[in-house]
């Protein structure tokens, strides 16, 4: 495969990819910057080569002193924008999953999202906010009435979905919740024909372990950055998102 050929693959910008493709009815879009709707997720996309004009829409789509998120971004923040946060990551895909539904596993949805909320405020996942139950498929399982654990579908570029907020209360860790629900959601990926992938952090050794032992494989290293917007734009800049 040449490198014009990895380079473009669709994972490469899988937020990007989601919101031009299957997620496009989500997509709020100025110029050449997409993002999802403030109370989905934070993700935001941006060209390969951000000028500064697209950091202008940047700034007119969040808003002053709003903050965002990026993949896998390689360019460079403004230097008068905050970088809030900025951590290793790594992307893995199916490489010989064994999915299967859970009998114990219910479907959530919206009547769910406070108990989600709660879950994801106890465990710390990663982004989870009140819509984000609307981008895909959501499992969850109940112990005592309780939700105790869940695992759903994120990012979702054609033909590939993320799994994402795999999280389990602690009272109910060391009994493989997490891996059922994983493959749970994977099983349903499988059937629409797609290919489960996933992110997590590059130093997160125990859940890589895990991912692992489930076959999924290492696809590219990658990062995770969030910054913020001015709260004052230079008058440059203010000119151009007018």
């Amino acid at each position: 495969m040449s490198a014009s050929a990895v380079e473009q693959h669709v994972l490469d910008h899988p937020a990007r990819a989601a919101l031009t493709g299957p997620h496009a009815h989500l997509a709020e879009r100025r110029g050449r910057v997409l993002r999802y709707p403030v109370d989905v997720s934070p993700w935001l996309a941006l060209p390969d080569d951000p000028d500064a004009d697209d950091w202008a829409d940047v700034a007119a789509l969040s808003g002053p002193g709003a903050e965002f998120l990026l993949l896998g971004f390689g360019g460079r923040i403004p230097d008068d924008w905050e970088t809030t946060f900025h951590a290793d990551g790594v992307q893995m895909v199916d490489d010989g999953l064994s999915p299967a539904p859970d009998p114990e596993a219910i479907l959530l949805g919206p009547a769910d999202v406070p108990e989600m909320l709660d879950l994801v405020e106890r465990t710390r996942p990663g982004p989870f906010l009140p819509r984000t139950v609307e981008l895909g498929t959501y499992l969850g399982i109940r112990r005592d009435g309780a939700l105790v654990a869940m695992a759903g579908e994120r990012l979702h570029p054609p033909g590939w979905t993320e799994i994402s907020a795999v999280c389990t209360d602690p009272s109910a860790r060391g009994e493989g919740l997490a891996s059922r629900l994983i493959l749970a959601v994977a099983h349903g990926i499988r059937e629409r024909g797609e290919i489960p992938f996933l992110h997590t952090g590059a130093g997160n050794a125990n859940a890589i372990r895990l991912y692992e032992s489930l076959g999924f494989r290492l696809r590219r290293t990658t990062a995770f950055l969030a910054a913020r917007v001015p709260e004052h734009l230079p008058r440059t800049q203010a000119v151009a998102v007018s």
